[in-house]
């Protein structure tokens, strides 16, 4: 269990044993981009590097006010919220949240677990809520079905054509061949498969996949494609899956 401040969270915790950062067959969690609000810097880097080992792109801070302002200016799937942050706490941050239109979903992290303080939480605006301590698994459990119901998928399972995703156990297979995909390429596909049918830009997949320190003038999209189409392609007579629309983007599916 994770409890808030302990000086032996991050040794407990074993990131690189319960997330490591290329098995995307053991460790349950969807893999898209996240907002973490916790003020505690021990606390947030040690989350930090559990959900961006499990393939997350994420954006950080420890103050209310930041946490507001990133909330509305990003794309986020979904908001890990702890309530007592300075600057503006994170009720307040989730009420101004949902009356300005935002219907990100968000998690509630926080040390207050007493029913009041959950059913206070929820009416506010919460999608959850977990009190600490807590597991790491279940915290990524938790996030990952808040990802699935944003895109209005209640399945584990997503299928385009012959490719088919577990989002639980986070395995692809192709023609029932499992493709051997690190945590970022297993992300890229996720999300063309939840998009499966539309042409998604470059800006949106480096939104929603890569944190914001790729450089606006990368070309790391360009290249994690092109390495997934190698993958997808099982065998010598398989249809190529990632159709490049110039000018556009990238759709997962038929042509």
């Amino acid at each position: 269990m994770i409890a808030p401040g302990s000086a032996e969270q991050a040794r407990s915790l074993r990131i690189s044993t319960l997330v490591p950062e290329t098995d995307c067959g053991r460790i349950a969690g969807n893999v898209m981009r996240l907002l973490l609000a916790e003020d505690s810097e021990r606390l947030r880097q040690t989350l930090a590097t559990a959900f961006r080992r499990s393939g997350y792109a994420l954006d950080e801070t420890g103050n209310g006010t930041d946490a507001l302002w990133m909330a509305k200016e990003g794309s986020f799937d979904a908001i890990i919220l702890d309530i007592m942050l300075p600057g503006m706490d994170g009720l307040a941050v989730l009420d101004d949240l949902r009356k300005s239109g935002v219907a990100t979903p968000v998690l509630l992290l926080t040390a207050r677990d007493s029913v009041p303080d959950r059913v206070l939480g929820l009416q506010t605006g919460a999608d959850d809520y977990l009190p600490k301590p807590f597991a790491l698994e279940e915290l990524l459990a938790r996030v990952q079905a808040l990802c699935r119901r944003n895109y209005g998928k209640r399945s584990n399972t997503l299928t385009v054509g012959d490719l088919t995703l577990d989002t639980t156990a986070r395995i692809a297979r192709r023609r029932e061949v499992s493709l051997d995909l690190t945590a970022r390429e297993y992300a890229l596909l996720e999300y063309l498969a939840l998009r499966a049918g539309e042409v998604v830009s470059r800006t949106e997949i480096e939104a929603h996949i890569y944190d914001e320190l790729v450089s606006p003038l990368s070309n790391v999209v360009d290249s994690a494609i092109c390495t997934l189409r190698g993958k997808l392609a099982v065998g010598p007579d398989s249809a190529p899956l990632i159709h490049t629309r110039r000018g556009q983007g990238y759709l997962l599916g038929a042509p």
